[in-house]
């Protein structure tokens, strides 16, 4: 089994922040495009660190996590077997598992599948 650590301070950034490319240089969108969904497709397991940086806004954590189901087409049961988020404040494991539930909701009603 090979896993894979990513920590967004060391390897990313420790500002993080905006939704897409446009919105600047460590944006959700670049680090699930470059960083996560390469590392998801090349690993079995991921963890990513989010400790050490100056914090993580919600346009950030949706795109970067939620983009998984809604522009990669992952699957949330998927995601969740595959990744570990480790961070010492809870709420942004609550808000990530959130945006990924929420993300597989909204595909579910555009394909008309069962809640």
């Amino acid at each position: 089994m090979s896993n894979k650590t990513i920590s967004i301070a060391k390897d990313y950034s420790v500002t993080p922040a905006g939704r897409y490319f446009t919105d600047g240089t460590y944006s959700g969108q670049r680090f699930r495009e470059e960083f996560l969904y390469p590392a998801l497709q090349e690993y079995d397991q991921v963890e990513v660190i989010l400790d050490k940086t100056l914090g993580y806004g919600s346009s950030f954590l949706e795109e970067a996590f939620g983009g998984l189901i809604r522009e990669k087409g992952m699957k949330l049961d998927d995601i969740k077997n595959k990744i570990n988020i480790v961070s010492s404040r809870i709420s942004y494991k609550n808000r990530i598992l959130k945006y990924l539930e929420d993300a597989q909701l909204e595909k579910n009603k555009k394909n008309n599948l069962p809640q």
